[in-house]
Order: structure tokens, then sequence, then C-alpha cells
């Protein structure tokens, strides 16, 4: 299969102050609260957070798929390249749009493949639908994927249900019905959640792989650190609904600027340690805040060890930060170094609306 030339670099994907809110017996929960972020094509970009952070909610919000009620899209834009504002769009196009310039690879295979149908007809539907091919060359389609993404004998494969198959091979089976269309973008919410190690190092290559043959764009939605390192080229950060760093993943590692993501990397085990004296792990004290009610000002300020007055009176702005990089480096914090006097786009604080 030919895929089409996209053009790498330029942008696809620009979502800009999006809030997407649930009603909850507490208040209104703001899962998702003026997050900003662009990917460009041919990149891998990461989101990554500690589990009720926003990474899934936001990923379901670019598809449409927030369930209503209880949850509702209040405000802001995502934009696609050639299809303009995702969130202005008729019901209609969108349906012509996941599965064909969008897919998702969700959380968990075995409850987001059918159990009653045949692998090969679920990939072979969203083929049938979106390409207006014959049931027989959807097959041949569906067998043809199979082989790409690994799976071995995939003229029997294709007629197994998912029960007979192992938590790797339905990974690689959404990962077929995913790339089927030759979607654009690939959103991949914890594509190795629950699968062990040797298998998880598998799956991740296999998409670098196929990103590069199907010149496809990835959303990569993890709780992982390590898993950021091996497949992004830029990250976001978010922590209660929103994105507190956004940087390349370089410098990420090498800098971290938000003491959430500090916290993040220092909780990270290591084979070794400076001198080689035992050590313990550093932790983040308390809980994330709850959605319905949250802090006055910095999000994290009641965790952090560096807060200040400040930080409980006021949302700090998402503002670019001068680290001699040479590269875009966004920070959520009042410590951050040398802000710039311009706020990136959606970065305006709770204090300035």
């Amino acid at each position: 299969m030919v895929t089409e030339n996209r053009q790498e670099n330029s942008e696809l994907l620009k979502i800009r102050g999006l809030k997407t809110y649930f009603a909850a017996s507490g208040g209104i929960a703001r899962a998702v609260d003026d997050v900003s972020l662009t990917l460009r094509m041919g990149e891998t970009l990461g989101v990554v957070g500690e589990s009720g952070c926003g990474k899934s909610i936001t990923a379901l919000s670019i598809m449409r798929l927030i369930p209503q009620p209880p949850g509702r899209i209040v405000g802001g834009e995502i934009h696609l390249t050639g299809r303009g504002d995702l969130l202005s769009l008729p019901e209609s196009d969108m349906r012509d749009i996941r599965g064909n310039e969008i897919s998702m690879i969700f959380q968990e295979p075995m409850t987001s493949l059918n159990p009653v149908f045949q692998v090969g007809k679920q990939i072979a539907g969203p083929i049938m639908h979106h390409k207006k091919v014959s049931r027989k060359e959807a097959w041949e389609r569906s067998v043809e994927m199979l082989a790409k993404v690994g799976i071995p004998s995939p003229e029997k494969r294709v007629k197994e249900y998912p029960h007979q198959m192992s938590g790797g091979m339905r990974q690689r089976v959404m990962i077929a019905m995913a790339l089927s269309c030759n979607p654009k973008l690939m959103l991949a919410d914890e594509p190795t959640t629950a699968l062990d190690v040797t298998i998880q190092a598998q799956i991740l290559a296999l998409m670098n792989r196929l990103k590069e043959e199907f010149a496809t764009s990835i959303l990569l939605i993890t709780h992982d650190l390590g898993v950021i390192a091996k497949m992004a080229r830029n990250v976001c950060v978010m922590y209660a609904g929103s994105i507190v760093e956004s940087t390349d993943v370089r410098s990420l590692f090498a800098n971290p600027l938000h003491p959430y993501t500090r916290g993040l990397l220092g909780s990270i085990p290591r084979m070794s340690r400076a001198g080689g004296k035992k050590a313990r792990l550093s932790t983040i004290k308390g809980i994330v805040p709850n959605l319905t009610h949250l802090p006055e000002g910095c999000r994290f300020s009641n965790r952090c060890m560096e807060v200040l007055d400040l930080c409980r009176k006021q949302q700090p702005p998402l503002a670019t930060v001068s680290t001699g990089t040479g590269g875009d480096h966004l920070v959520r914090c009042w410590l951050a170094p040398a802000p710039s006097k311009e706020l990136c786009d959606g970065g305006t604080s709770h204090s300035e609306k």
C-alpha cells in the first residue's frame, strides 16, 4: 500500500484551550482544563502523568467520544489539518474521521475488541466503511495487516476470536485495526499496559516501525517515563487536568523545571546509585486534588516542597522560559527561571480570565 506524502514538521493537530468537564455528585469535575498542545506530522508526542490527570480524556475529546452526560466539551478548539476545528463539525463528519483519519488504541484490548466477532471481521469493518471496498478486499487487507504487525499464520489468526489470543497478540490486533485505513494520526492510550516487559518492548518497536512505514503521527499517552524516552520526540506533562510542562524529551530529562516533573523523574527506580550506596526512592507527598474542588492557586501547591505564598493564591500561567537550549520549554510554575513576557497560546492564568 502506497502512503500519501505527508510533509514532516508541518502542524497536524493543534489544540487550544480545551476544556472537558464532568458533572459529579460533588460539583463540576474539570478533567481537562485549558489544555493546549501541537503535534507535527511524522512526530510522536508523549503525554505523561499519573492516573486521573486528564490524559485519556484529552484523547477521547479529540475523537469526540466523551460520554454525554455526564461529560461535555465546554470550550477550546481542536484543529486537524484539512478538517478545521473538529469541535465544530457535524457528527456525520466525525464518523468519517474516526478510524480513517484519526484512529485510537485503547488501554485494554480485551474490553475494546468485541468478544463475539472474529478479529478479521473487526479489522475489515472499518476498511469497508471508509475505503468503500468489497468484503473480499477488506478481508485480504485484514490478513495483510495482521502480517504487518507480526502475527504468525495471519490467514489462520484472522478467523480467531479475541479470547483465543494472548494479551500481546490482542494489542497487535488493535494496532492492525488502528492502521488499517492509513490514518494521519494515531492516539495510543497506554498501549503497553498489562503486558510483560519483553512484550512491551516488542510492541513499542512495532509501533515505531509502522509509524515510519505508514507516515502516521502518534499521540502517546502513558504514565511510564521510560516509554516516553524510547518513543517520543516531545512531551507534555499533565497534572490535575492541566499541562504543567512541555518541551522536547531530551530537555525534560536533562533539565526538568516543574517540581512535579522532578518528582516523577526522582521516583524512577535505578539499578545503581552514586557511590554504590543504597538509597530510598523519592516520593511525591500527598494526593492529587479533587477535580471538583481544585486549590485556588497552583494545583500542585498542596504537594510541592518549594511552595510559596503566591503559589497558594494564584494559578501560574503556562509560560515560555529561557533555558539556553534553543527550543521552546513551557512550564506552569512561579519558580521557573527567566519567564518570557509572552505566554503560550491557551496559557492564560485563571486570575486573568
